[in-house]
């Protein structure tokens, strides 16, 4: 009947938000997940590693591959590591050592920073844009170029840092997971060979990672400002508008390719907070760069599953991560 299709239609939207705050209420339902240890990679009191040993054994006496997490939040300050300590500790318990990265995120008037990161195209910048999206929507996200030091920092300082906290992991197979804006700062950070020449954070050959499994990555900046992502989150990180088109070329994955390192994107169909347009738009720009990109769709399924130990997709998550660990 034409009403009853007028009537789903009208209230599709209603259900879809409905069941997105249903995922979310399950994904926080889980208390934080204390880890084994945590060690510091800086000074900074966010610049903290938490490592997990593996709980399961997969191989029976021998060391287990290394899983980077980098967690999202949209890269602001409210949101840090311990919301997806379930999500690590259900990654150990599947045999994996884990190391959860803390990093520098954003809050009220910190759009800009000014950390060791600062340079040509680098540098802070005045961050008007960032801090009058804040008044909209809550702390501004990202600190720049503090958010790139630390992850770039973490990375850098983490073999060092497993050999003497976490033995039984082999760095040799490591694979660099993140959700949403953490999703973004894995393919980043599998990507930093291929920043501009003279960028702070590049690297003279690709990182040695098995690969990158990215879940709703904010992966392609313009497609995400666009849709207005998390509240103008990708705008914000780089400072607002007056710094959004110069800084992007050191920040965005989708103009970082090909990275020439195994690379995996999970993203539900139903995802309403980063929709599946902004995966497929770096899937499209890793194959006009020549390169291959798993993207793995899951229908039905929104934002926060994939990090939830309850739901099904968080499986999936841990066999894509082993694929490539194993």
């Amino acid at each position: 009947m034409p009403d009853d299709a007028a009537a789903r239609d009208a209230a599709a939207p209603e259900n879809a938000a409905a069941r997105a705050a249903m995922e979310e209420e399950s994904a926080f339902s889980h208390p934080a997940v204390d880890p084994d240890i945590t060690v510091a990679y800086g000074d900074h009191p966010d610049q903290l590693i938490d490592f997990y040993a593996p709980h399961g054994e997969r191989e029976p006496g021998g060391p287990a591959p290394l899983v980077v997490v980098l967690h999202g939040g949209a890269w602001r300050a409210p949101y840090d590591r311990r919301h997806i300590s379930p999500f690590a500790d259900f990654l150990a318990r599947r045999g994996f050592a884990v190391a959860s990265v803390e990093y520098r995120r954003g809050s009220v008037g910190a759009g800009a920073g000014a950390g060791a990161g600062a340079g040509a195209g680098v540098g802070a910048g005045s961050g008007s844009g960032a801090r009058a999206g804040a008044e909209e929507f809550g702390p501004v996200a990202g600190r720049w170029p503090d958010t790139f030091d630390d992850v770039a920092a973490a990375l850098d300082a983490l073999p060092g840092l497993v050999r003497e906290a976490l033995p039984q992991a082999d760095s040799r197979r490591t694979v660099v997971t993140g959700h949403s804006a953490g999703g973004h700062l894995a393919l980043w950070a599998a990507a930093r060979h291929l920043l501009p020449v003279g960028a702070p954070w590049r690297i003279d050959r690709p990182a040695p990672l098995r690969g990158v499994v990215a879940l709703a990555p904010i992966a392609d900046f313009s497609v995400a400002d666009k849709l207005d992502v998390c509240g103008g989150a990708v705008r914000q990180l780089l400072g607002g508008d007056e710094d959004f088109a110069e800084r992007r070329p050191y920040a965005d994955p989708a103009l970082l390719l090909p990275t020439g390192i195994a690379t995996t994107l999970v993203q539900g169909r139903a995802d309403l907070d980063v929709p599946q347009a902004v995966a497929e738009a770096y899937a499209d720009a890793a194959a006009k760069a020549g390169e291959v990109v798993g993207l793995t769709l899951l229908e039905d399924v929104g934002h926060f599953p994939l990090i939830d130990p309850a739901a099904d997709a968080c499986a999936v998550v841990a066999e894509e991560i082993a694929q490539l660990a194993w």
